[in-house]
């Protein structure tokens, strides 16, 4: 299970009773944090997942509604104990920026590793998840994300059996270990069902509509994307400002089988996200306006990879 906290919603600047678009994700025991705009760690502390198990943090780009809370959030983490090193994944600057902001967090119990990535990069985030980042159209570098749970096949117990295979031995062959057992070699596939669906879900922000970035979401089961702008007049500005609509974020959705939308990074100028949803629903109706705190959990299902569909 993966679960999906979106800690703030609004884009450019926090505003009271709205903190500035964010989202962190719980893997078992693991954290990683997308975005750290200022006062980041204060909707966090009040969620009460705590600092100390955060691995990674993914940033977009190097606007400062994205990156100035890091110092804050450096802070708490060192705070609460973490000594393991902390990976911080971003586009070209990344490191350039950190190293700025690091002046006033000079000092902390752990390693910082910093990873500048260009798009199309795969790389591994704490827990097992696996992330592909893509990039978008926002004018500086930036980059959408696409993190990745697998689910392993399920162990057929009869099948062991029937191979004579002592208890012992299952959990390496559930694991993908190939075992000896009697002079025979057994595989995994010998006692493993089919591929099952995972978990995925894609982070997109601060940018035009591409065709890559329906790509990065094709199929996953939770799309967060940005709805800076509710209204159609507003085109212009969200072509000149790098932006989408809530419509055209609808329409990512729609155009990669996305199985649900959430509208996030709203203008200040917005005050009722109630308009956002209803107009991304003309569009693609499993549409939801996140709110501050939201917490969406996502969760394994049965079905299999490339099932065969009834005619």
């Amino acid at each position: 299970m993966i679960d999906i906290c979106i800690l703030g919603t609004c884009g450019m600047m926090p505003l009271p009773g709205r903190w500035l678009s964010c989202a962190l994700v719980r893997n078992g025991s693991t954290l990683t944090l997308f975005d750290c705009g200022e006062g980041t760690q204060i909707p966090w502390k009040s969620l009460g997942w705590g600092f100390r198990q955060l691995g990674a943090i993914c940033l977009s780009h190097m606007h400062a509604d994205h990156v100035a809370g890091l110092p804050g959030v450096l802070f708490m983490v060192a705070h609460a104990g973490r000594t393991e090193p902390l990976h911080i994944y971003g586009p070209a600057g990344t490191g350039y920026i950190i190293e700025g902001l690091r002046r006033i967090a000079p000092e902390l119990p752990y390693p910082i590793l910093i990873h500048e990535l260009k798009g199309q990069e795969e790389f591994s985030l704490p827990g097992g998840l696996q992330a592909t980042s893509a990039p978008a159209n926002h004018g500086i570098p930036c980059l959408a994300y696409r993190v990745e749970l697998a689910r392993r096949p399920a162990f057929q117990a009869a099948k062991a059996q029937e191979l004579g295979l002592p208890v012992q031995l299952w959990s390496h062959l559930q694991h993908g270990e190939t075992v000896e057992h009697q002079g025979q070699t057994i595989l995994p596939e010998q006692v493993l069902g089919p591929p099952r669906r995972g978990i995925s879900f894609a982070y997109i922000t601060d940018t035009r509509p591409t065709q890559q970035l329906t790509a990065l979401a094709r199929d996953v089961d939770l799309l967060i994307c940005e709805s800076m702008y509710d209204n159609p007049e507003d085109l212009p500005l969200a072509k000149s400002n790098s932006h989408m609509l809530a419509t055209e974020s609808a329409g990512i959705a729609r155009a990669a089988g996305a199985h649900e939308l959430v509208l996030t990074h709203f203008s200040p100028k917005i005050h009722d996200t109630r308009q956002a949803e209803k107009a991304a629903r003309a569009v693609f109706e499993r549409t939801r306006a996140a709110k501050e705190g939201m917490v969406i959990s996502l969760d394994f299902s049965d079905e299999l990879v490339n099932a065969p569909t009834a005619n």
